[in-house]
């Protein structure tokens, strides 16, 4: 068993496809018109066979609360792996990316954390 899809929840998907795929650097995987929305994956170029994110409407009003919740308490919707995460913090940094938290170290990794500008914290690890 393992793992093939992830979700985030996105406010806007057209929005979220522009940052998770012009910014962060993923790549569009699948895209199915399923009525208002639309089943909508990106993939790491590094791996585009591997997990597949799905930018998955928040149309459910669970959802919505449930984003809220995290981001005003300052906790991250989920966390991607990078091999530099200075290096990577000072791109997103260039590109508008607003961080809740810098990176900092916590044991044996260096964390940061940034708006996805969807409505989602995002975390950054870096396992050293």
């Amino acid at each position: 068993m393992r793992v093939n899809l992830a979700s985030v929840y996105v406010d806007d998907q057209d929005r979220a496809l522009r940052f998770y795929t012009e910014v962060l650097g993923f790549v569009k995987k699948t895209e199915v018109p399923l009525g208002e929305h639309r089943w909508l994956t990106v993939v790491s170029p590094e791996a585009p066979d591997g997990v597949e994110l799905l930018l998955e409407p928040d149309a459910h009003p669970a959802s919505k609360t449930f984003k809220a919740a995290l981001a005003a308490d300052g906790i991250p919707f989920t966390s991607f792996a990078v091999d530099d995460i200075r290096a990577e913090a000072a791109r997103l940094r260039g590109l508008g990316v607003h961080f809740t938290l810098d990176p900092q170290d916590a044991g044996p990794v260096t964390i940061a954390v940034f708006d996805d500008t969807c409505g989602n914290l995002i975390q950054l690890t870096q396992t050293h």
